[in-house]
């Protein structure tokens, strides 16, 4: 029972695995060259900046590997948005630590959101780290990395107002060659009263958006045919040139991203429900290349509880959200949604009220949580972590038992349909079938005749489960 209170989960089996999976570094073939091994750990932010720093090692004069005991040079990239992927990482040191009583040399080094919260305490905590890293000190890590190998500790967690990395082509890990990310934008300035975010990743600044729509001709030049914008709230993403005479907003941005190829397939996450606009969802409906699927947390179906949580919203507010989705983007556009139970305070009644936004918003799948307490946040500050362990449990239970059912209940709606769908590969559980996701970024499984990796292909949907969409291949 505490595994399921303290784990991501998400109704889709592939995401579920490769998010529970830290992402790790490819071989990359080099001959005289130092080897870099990262394991990257929570959410695809995270993943995005591992490829920055295995680009700012490359110029460097390294080389990745994907096996810790072939490296010089080791960084765990970390989240620390709850305990227990704090402790995944706490455990990896150890199993680490063997490795390095093997390789005295060996350099150890910690990146991302759990390296900026806890700064110099963990050069104290754990023994065997020997660089700590903040997300906005990237620049920094070869310069970390010399000092390390003299011997002495090096950290850098200053946060910046300014820091992009919109000049760093990132390298592209863990890629099957057809789907990249594209950070568009870091930090946060939504003080969630329950999140680190703010004070792991600093405040928001949006990236040059040529730069960015760079990034992404550059990609359908390499052969790529799906791109996911990322921001901690790309609905906020303002960027004004430094003349002053351009402004783009997201829906201004998504329009250009989506022009850059007409087979190039655009999604992004995550959307907050104070800042998403109409101008974004009629972006979304002028553009075929641009998916019909939305990652709109709510958190709580409740206002008060929402009001502890600072979300700036109530329920009635983010039902209109929902309303104008379905409205401009009609009934088949995927909702996803983050849920978690008993927060600070939280009744049976108000827990009932998140069930019945859930009945009420028809997500497609969800991303569910109990809640963990985090030191440093305004409410471990300001209120008691008073709902008794197992009545979270109990609650996060009855969540994803309603989350399986709508996701049944929405799949069952496709059977009969026909959908696009980009291949990404072979099918986990058989080499005979593919699988590739549709617009509402559902995995459907067909069987694999002649074709490959990175073609769209419509597929008529002919069964499901509350995770998967099965077809079979029209012409």
């Amino acid at each position: 029972m505490e595994r399921i209170a303290e784990t991501l989960t998400i109704l889709t089996p592939e995401d579920k695995e490769a998010t529970d999976l830290p992402r790790v570094s490819e071989d990359e073939l080099a001959v005289g060259k130092k080897r870099l091994y990262i394991e990257s750990y929570g959410c695809q932010m995270n993943f995005s900046d591992s490829e920055i720093v295995a680009a700012v090692m490359r110029n460097a004069g390294f080389a990745t590997t994907s096996t810790a005991d072939e490296a010089d040079l080791i960084f765990l990239n970390t989240c620390a948005i709850r305990d227990n992927a704090e402790q995944k990482v706490r455990n990896r040191l150890k199993q680490l630590n063997t490795l390095k009583k093997r390789k005295p040399e060996l350099v150890v080094g910690m990146l991302g959101c759990m390296a900026e919260r806890l700064k110099t305490k963990l050069l104290e905590e754990e023994k065997i780290v020997d660089i700590v890293a903040g997300p906005d000190a990237y620049r920094d890590i070869p310069k970390l990395v010399e000092e390390a190998e003299t011997g002495q500790k090096a950290v850098n967690v200053f946060l910046s107002r300014e820091e992009t990395y919109a000049d760093i082509a990132p390298i592209r890990l863990n890629s099957n060659g057809i789907t990249a990310f594209i950070s568009i934008m870091r930090g946060c300035d939504n003080m969630c009263s329950f999140c680190v975010v703010p004070y792991t990743r600093g405040r928001e600044r949006s990236r040059d958006a040529h730069s960015i729509v760079r990034e992404a001709e550059q990609l359908v030049a390499d052969g790529y045919k799906e791109v996911t914008l990322l921001g901690q709230n790309v609905d906020s993403y303002k960027w004004t040139s430094a003349d002053g005479s351009e402004h783009v907003n997201f829906a201004l941005l998504l329009e250009r991203v989506a022009q850059v190829s007409p087979e190039l397939r655009v999604r992004f996450s995550t959307s907050h429900p104070k800042d998403i606009t109409d101008d974004v969802l009629h972006t979304m409906a002028k553009y075929e290349n641009i998916c019909k699927y939305i990652h709109l947390p709510a958190q709580s179906g409740n206002s008060r509880i929402l009001k502890l949580m600072n979300r700036t919203y109530d329920r009635d507010w983010y039902i209109q959200k929902i309303d104008r989705i379905r409205a401009i983007l009609g009934e088949d556009c995927g909702i996803s949604h983050d849920m978690i139970s008993g927060f600070c305070s939280e009744t049976e009644e108000e827990h009932r009220d998140t069930l019945t936004l859930m009945e009420y918003a028809r997500y497609d799948y969800g991303y569910m949580f109990a809640y963990s307490e985090r030191p440093g946040t305004p409410a471990a500050k300001k209120y008691a972590d008073d709902v008794p362990h197992d009545v979270k449990l109990r609650r996060l239970n009855e969540i994803i038992a309603l989350q399986q059912k709508l996701s049944l209940e929405r799949n069952q709606r496709t059977i009969g349909q026909v959908q696009k769908v980009l291949i990404e590969g072979t099918s986990k559980r058989s080499a005979e079938e593919l699988c590739g996701r549709n617009d509402q970024n559902k995995m459907v499984v067909f069987p694999k005749g002649d074709l490959q990796k990175g073609q769209y292909v419509l597929v008529r949907i002919t069964d499901c489960t509350a995770a998967t969409l099965r077809g079979e291949v029209v012409a």
